[in-house]
């Protein structure tokens, strides 16, 4: 069993929940626009970090982390990347690698709107977690937090705070 904090577009900024939502969780996940490398580091420290970089990153994060992440927690297969889409309007590269790849969870980024969809037709979950940063149009910051225990992905909690 696995507690997992899913965030995307940071854009360098580390809201000052994360340290308190995420404190009990085993492993954060970036869904990309991590910002600079700094922030990514400082995320790695706290906790166990995977990550993928997302279209305003740099060179040097993009030396770091790759365009998409294929991985398995427990017995779910995660597919990782920033510019996904959601069911029924996935990018194409993104739907590449689910016909590929078979992911039973899904997480993309990009959007900065907070989005939790089952896709019957792929047979999997996609989470955008929203925007964790304070660039942008959003007007809520947004992260997630689940559980993976065996292949079952559970207890989803949202946080959300006012973009100031």
């Amino acid at each position: 069993m696995k507690r997992i904090g899913i965030l995307s577009d940071t854009h360098g900024f580390i809201h000052p929940g994360v340290s308190d939502f995420f404190k009990d969780c085993d492993e954060i996940w970036h869904a990309g626009d991590i910002g600079n490398i700094e922030t990514a580091d400082e995320l790695a420290i706290f906790k166990p970090f995977k990550a993928v970089y997302g279209n305003i990153d740099d060179t040097l994060i993009r030396s770091e982390y790759s365009e998409y992440e294929l991985f398995t927690c427990d017995n779910v297969k995660v597919l990782m990347i920033h510019i996904g889409g959601y069911p029924g309007r996935y990018s194409q590269k993104a739907r590449q690698l689910i016909e590929l790849h078979h992911p039973q969870l899904f997480i993309s980024g990009h959007s900065h709107i907070l989005k939790v969809m089952p896709d019957k037709k792929y047979h999997l979950l996609h989470i955008n977690p929203g925007s964790a940063g304070k660039s942008g149009l959003h007007k809520k910051i947004t992260m997630v937090r689940i559980t993976i225990k065996g292949d079952q992905i559970m207890d989803l909690d949202v946080f959300e705070a006012d973009r100031k």
